[in-house]
């Protein structure tokens, strides 16, 4: 059973009948009647397969918008760079800086954002024959933002003017002190904004309150690209670009600007779409050596995808700012020396695997402090764990382990000798954890503390710890309470393993890339024999599924061992079962085959 449109059995329940899978969620199809009617005339009007019209249509696709969905272009989706606040005078004081020859800093923040948002910024003033300053903090040292130390560090180096990029919204004391210092400053970030903003020249942020230019979904990386292009336009009005300066071509750049949007992990809509999906193509020229040597140490050998960039190459960037040199990153992106790109990206490559092996053991701290808050009754809208020795630079991805693990917003806190710790949040969807940090932090529960909806950064007293949590549990619970009624896996269309082809694959494609806020298709295996299954790697679990024509499909689930998911295939050998995943192609030696990535299996009624 090929199926292009699934037919369920059990149109006014649960897809495949399956009210509650091994992870405990009711599997429903993404489309209602509405949405599948949607679908049939996308087929019909276009020519594309019915699979590949649901999947569109469960994306909110209309009929008359679907060739420019399935060809998303900058061009086309590029909007007036000047609709964004403050954009005029960040664009003009630049250009300045360029046409004068003056002395420019960039600070950035210490992720796969802030590392590509700098690198990016740096790249295009090179171009115009500037050599900026790059500066990246220090995790634990300087924490996160803009600092007075740095600032006039900069200054007595004779910067003129300071970029701030994915960071400076709320760094109201670092940039007076630059004022006083002299040095203009220009702000662009993504975070959400406070009414009292830094006294900057110019904060270019969608998400401030008086910028109406609904760009509040880029990431930082998406919005220095569109700073740029207003700044290449200033230039090209001043008569700039000449034969000693050739106008940089910004689009050969959108490498980074795909690595940085996918790594940030914001909605693949609109621009963001067309900034992966053409950066994804730039990547695989391997023309850039700092991102080919990265592929290369994540032995990455095929074309990449966005989740190579979110689970490979990100976490690989990430991996210098959180237990190593905060600025390798960065360095490795703007490195055009092959050779010292693979030792920068080996180096890189060594501290990932020490990165792993701190995650492992926190984790394991974590988890257990998780279950005897939540007891037995799993009660409790957020988890805030904190602990003692805890690596702050692995605390993020604690929290995101967390909020994995038991569906609800999470912190990670790292307790220090000092009274005080620094912790990361993680949210769900429909709960926003940045504002309720904001709340915090007005409330004098933190020290500090700031982020968007799905991601913050806390710093407070070690004493404030239970206060803190007891206001996140009062200020969250109705919103964790709706967020987590429906957890339904909604499912996309059914598919035996004989039709699960690599034509099948690359035509679902044309509707991606795939991520946050364009969720990857999920497919159904009905009743698929599950004739091998075997642990592998960091807690993965290995399956082999068998259709009844005898058809097969390799299948892995990730992170899976000792989980729900991970028990129950193991414990269902042999046995037919629904399953559920995202279908990819794995390439090995030359050759291509289809496999599933598992998200969840249920017994078949």
């Amino acid at each position: 059973m090929a199926v292009a449109a699934y037919i369920d059995p059990f149109p006014t329940s649960a897809f495949l009948g399956v009210e509650r899978s091994v992870t405990g969620r009711s599997w429903r199809d993404r489309l209602d009647a509405r949405g599948s009617a949607r679908a049939l005339a996308i087929a019909q009007q276009h020519g594309i397969s019915e699979l590949l019209a649901r999947v569109l249509a469960g994306r909110g696709v209309e009929s008359d918008a679907v060739e420019a969905y399935l060809d998303p272009t900058i061009k086309r989706l590029l909007p007036d760079p000047h609709g964004l606040t403050s954009m005029p005078i960040a664009a003009s004081r630049i250009a300045d800086a360029v046409t004068k020859g003056e002395i420019v800093a960039i600070f950035g923040d210490y992720d796969v954002d802030g590392a590509t948002a700098s690198a990016l910024l740096a790249h295009y003033l090179r171009r115009c024959g500037l050599d900026p300053i790059i500066h990246i903090p220090d995790r634990i040292f300087e924490g996160y933002g803009p600092n007075v130390d740095a600032v006039r560090s900069l200054a007595q180096r004779g910067v003129t003017l300071l970029i701030t990029v994915d960071c400076g919204t709320t760094s109201i004391e670092p940039l007076a002190e630059a004022r006083q210092l002299g040095v203009d400053t220009i702000v662009i970030d993504h975070h959400q904004a406070d009414e009292r903003l830094p006294p900057a020249l110019a904060i270019v942020n969608p998400n401030r309150a008086d910028d109406l230019s609904g760009l509040g979904h880029l990431a930082a990386v998406g919005l220095v690209f569109v700073t740029l292009v207003a700044v290449a336009r200033e230039l090209r009005r001043r008569g700039f670009w000449n034969a000693i300066h050739a106008e940089p071509d910004l689009l050969s750049l959108l490498h980074l600007v795909a690595l940085g949007t996918i790594a940030d992990v914001v909605p693949l809509k609109g621009l963001n779409r067309a900034f992966v999906a053409k950066g994804l193509i730039a990547l695989r020229r391997r023309e850039h050596a700092g991102t080919t040597a990265l592929m290369d140490a994540a032995r990455l050998s095929g074309p990449p995808e966005p989740w190579h960039l979110g689970f490979l190459l990100g976490p690989r960037i990430n991996a210098g700012g959180r237990i190593g040199r905060a600025d390798l990153g960065a360095r490795l992106l703007l490195e055009e020396d092959a050779s010292e790109a693979a030792r920068i990206a080996g180096e890189l490559e060594r501290l990932n695997r020490e990165r792993q092996a701190l995650e492992l053991a926190m984790l394991q701290q974590a988890e257990a402090e998780a279950l005897g808050a939540l007891g037995l009754e799993d009660k409790g809208a957020v988890i805030v764990t904190a602990q003692d020795g805890w690596h702050p630079g692995v605390v993020g991805l604690i929290a995101a382990r967390l909020k994995e693990r038991y569906g609800r917003p999470a912190f990670a806190i790292a307790l220090e000798p000092g009274g005080t710790g620094t912790g990361s949040g993680r949210s769900i969807a429909g709960v926003d954890l940045g504002k309720a940090v904001r709340r915090a932090v007005s409330k004098g529960l933190l020290l500090k503390g700031g982020g968007h909806a799905m991601a913050a950064g806390v710093t407070l007293r070690r004493d404030a710890l239970a206060a803190f949590r007891a206001f996140l549990e009062e200020a969250l619970a109705s919103a964790v309470e709706v967020a987590r009624r429906d957890t339904a896996l909604l499912v996309d269309g059914a598919v035996s393993a004989g039709g699960a082809t690599v034509e099948l694959v690359e035509a679902i494609s044309r509707a991606g890339p795939f991520g946050a806020g364009n969720p990857e298709p999920v497919l159904a295996l009905p009743s698929h024999t599950l004739a091998y299954v075997d642990p592998v790697g960091d807690n993965h679990i290995r399956a082999r599924l068998r259709s009844g024509d005898g058809r097969f499909i390799n299948a892995i689930a990730f992170r899976a061992a000792g989980q729900p998911l991970g028990k129950a295939l193991v414990e269902s050998r042999g046995r037919p079962m629904h399953a559920a995943g995202s279908l990819t192609i794995d390439r090995w030696q030359g050759t291509e085959r289809v496999q599933m990535r598992l998200i969840d299996v249920a017994p078949p009624n």
